[in-house]
């Protein structure tokens, strides 16, 4: 038996035994040394809390396009345009993000928590600084920016208002992001998970009560969605920083900490850059699909935001996955064992893609009903279903990207991702996508399988560049 195999010591009353007991550790926060002892043990206990933090993410999404839905087609169009734009801050809140968990994570690995502090101190101060610097400027320009999108005229007048608060509290989504990577890095997933607990509560709440006005809070049509969504992001942003300074056993934000430091902002900054780009170029790539899909008309816009809202709930908890695949990269790295690391993301990796593959199984027989559950504009429902089953064609290829992709990201090699989805989405799924939808005349669905076919030729050149190993080298 391999010392990477050995199973780490179990207590007296056995509890370690059952998988449930497993489970109830895993959202009580674990003390495992997750650089050592069993490794399916090890990534089951981060990926449990990880998988639920964004579950509960992904029903941000789900409840407002769930409420949003009664408002008819154009507030739809409107929360899919819109989101379409935030896929852009996105970016920069992942592209920070994964370089904090790498960061944290390593430094967790090397037994070092006092720089590991200082590294979650800068990843802060430059996350508020992003915060302001995007916020302003969207929230100022977001109905002209819905009109750059494609809006018509009558979306840009039902939806300005939701744009204005979504992209001008973008600030919000980026910290919940970072601080919830500074828990990750340092081993801290059940943390994570129950501060999402927190956001979505309030957010469950408000949603209907501002959508439509239900007792003394306002009638707030679409804009009440962002605004519940805002809310409730903002209230556990505020949880995240008193936590950080009480400290956790892995991670504790003392007053000494709470300074610059120019040599590992820089560090962080550099490695977030190329993070930066390689969500941008991923999520703007959407932008691209929406847009081309927008020539259709905006039942097609809006059965494409039907359908890629349902998808984000199921693929988020595969994000857990491959967050945790991270985290143990990260970690294992700093802890000097590679092969380790290695092991773990090819175990999380197919983990992967036996939960996806089921849930593409799911989506494909089930895809009407499912889509019914959140409209029933009959222009909307069938191209939603298309496009539901469309999409689901390509998890199989999906399952490995996202924990290849994030185990680059967990090393600190944010520049092999980049360069990979810049071949995949933009010289190949754009020109695709316009080819098979205008030229071709497969309209609205062959954006959607120029979509699959980029997931999967995505997946072959992650495979290969993984097992190249470079990614073991990176110092950060």
């Amino acid at each position: 038996m391999s010392e990477m195999e050995v199973v780490a010591p179990l207590p007296a009353d056995g509890e370690r035994h059952s998988f449930w007991g497993l489970v109830g550790e895993a959202l009580r926060g674990s003390h495992q040394d997750f650089t050592a002892g069993n490794l399916n043990r090890s990534i089951l206990l981060l990926a449990i809390p990880m998988v639920l933090e964004m579950v509960l993410e992904s029903l941000f999404a789900v409840v407002d396009v769930f409420w949003v839905g009664r408002l008819g087609a154009n507030a739809v169009a409107t929360v899919g345009m819109t989101e379409t734009l935030l896929a852009l801050v996105f970016a920069i809140g992942l592209g920070v993000a994964l370089s904090t968990t790498a960061m944290v994570g390593r430094r967790i690995g090397e037994r070092d928590p006092e720089d590991a502090a200082i590294s979650a101190v800068q990843a802060i101060v430059l996350g508020l600084l992003i915060s302001v610097g995007l916020g302003v400027p969207a929230g100022i320009f977001a109905p002209k920016l819905l009109a750059l999108m494609g809006a018509s005229p009558e979306i840009v007048a039902v939806g300005g208002n939701y744009a204005r608060v979504a992209l001008g509290g973008c600030g919000a989504i980026i910290m919940l992001f970072l601080n919830n990577a500074i828990f990750r890095g340092a081993g801290d997933a059940s943390i994570a998970m129950r501060l999402l607990w927190v956001s979505n509560i309030i957010n469950l709440i408000l949603d209907p009560c501002l959508i439509f006005g239900l007792g003394p809070f306002p009638h707030l049509g679409v804009t009440g969605a962002a605004l519940a969504t805002f809310t409730g992001r903002s209230i556990g942003v505020l949880v995240q920083f008193a936590l950080l300074l009480k400290g956790t056993e892995r991670i504790h934000v003392l007053r000494r900490h709470l300074r610059l430091n120019f040599v590992v902002l820089w560090r962080l900054l550099r490695v977030s850059l190329s993070g930066i780009l390689q969500f941008a170029i991923s999520n703007a790539s959407w932008i691209g699909l929406v847009r081309i899909v927008s020539l259709f008309g905006g039942a097609a816009v809006a059965g494409y935001t039907v359908a890629i809202r349902i998808v984000i709930f199921f693929i988020l908890p595969s994000w857990g996955l491959s967050n945790a695949a991270a985290t143990l990269v990260g970690q294992n790295l700093g802890a000097k064992r590679p092969d380790r690391a290695e092991q773990a993301v090819w175990r999380t990796g197919l983990y992967n893609l036996v939960f996806l593959g089921a849930i593409g199984v799911f989506f494909i027989v089930f895809a009407t009903p499912i889509v019914r559950l959140f409209v029933q504009d009959p222009a909307v429902v069938p191209i939603a279903a298309m496009a539901l089953r469309t999409f689901s064609c390509g998890n199989m290829g999906y399952a490995y990207v996202m924990v290849i992709l994030q185990a680059f990201n967990g090393a600190g090699d944010t520049f092999t991702p980049t360069i990979v989805n810049f071949f995949g989405f933009w010289v190949l799924e754009i020109p695709l996508a316009w080819a098979l939808a205008v030229p071709l005349h497969m309209g609205a669905e062959g954006a959607f399988l120029a979509f699959v076919i980029a997931q999967f030729a995505i997946a072959g050149a992650s495979i290969v560049l993984f097992r190249r190993g470079r990614w073991k080298r990176i110092r950060i």
